[in-house]
């Protein structure tokens, strides 16, 4: 009898023991699930943020664009400063450095929030050009670096910003070529002073004081009328 009791009991306490073994494992498991998070997707945007929307043709373009001119602004004006020895022309270049350097990191830091891919280094062209300065000294090196990164490199950037303003859309690389143009053309106009200086210099050089040119041009001045 009493060992019918102590079965009876068993079968009443074991759904019970059961039951209670059940609830202890399910906190466990509600927290391994919570845990858990998917695996990241390569590429993706970080959580909370939004991927860049993907700019136009033109205003991509723009900022590959001034990303190239800085580029090849920065090694032009490191190789003048190796090379040359006209204190203007040093002069120049070192301002080069330095403006080009301040607007290539404007640049940048607009391409990243864009997504946007920047050159990291300048294009064959300027390479070329590059190249052809490396082999030039003295008074012709001068001349050759301020008609060439001063004056046509900066000029064809000009020309570039400018008619590319009307294709922009993104207001934020409209903004940034709005400011760089008159640096730009800042420039240009420098170079192209240097320019003109030299060549006033040559005349003068050239001539001899007064009216009498006849040293520059090989003739005798014509005598004036009585």
């Amino acid at each position: 009898m009493q060992q019918q009791h102590r079965k009876q009991s068993l079968r009443t306490a074991l759904p019970a023991v059961l039951m209670a073994a059940v609830f202890a494992a399910a906190p466990a498991h509600a927290d391994k699930g919570q845990a858990a998070t998917p695996a990241a997707t390569p590429g993706a945007a970080p959580a909370g943020k939004a991927a860049p929307a993907k700019l136009d043709r033109a205003d991509r373009k723009a900022l590959e664009d001034l990303a190239e001119s800085n580029l090849a602004e920065i090694a032009a004006a490191r190789l003048a400063l190796e090379k040359s020895q006209n204190a203007q022309v040093r002069a120049y270049a070192q301002r080069m450095i330095d403006e080009h350097t301040k607007a290539h990191a404007e640049v940048r830091a607009l391409a990243q929030t864009k997504g946007v891919e920047l050159p990291a280094e300048p294009n064959l062209t300027h390479k070329a050009k590059s190249k052809m300065l490396e082999a030039l000294s003295g008074d012709i090196f001068d001349r050759t670096y301020i008609k060439q990164s001063g004056r046509r490199d900066h000029r064809a950037t000009h020309e570039k910003l400018k008619s590319n303003m009307d294709k922009l859309k993104d207001p934020e690389v409209t903004a940034l070529v709005t400011k760089m143009r008159p640096i730009v053309e800042q420039h240009l106009l420098a170079a192209d002073e240097m320019i003109a200086k030299t060549a006033r210099s040559a005349t003068g050089t050239a001539g001899t004081p007064g009216n009498d040119t006849s040293t520059a041009t090989g003739k005798e001045p014509t005598p004036m009328k009585k």
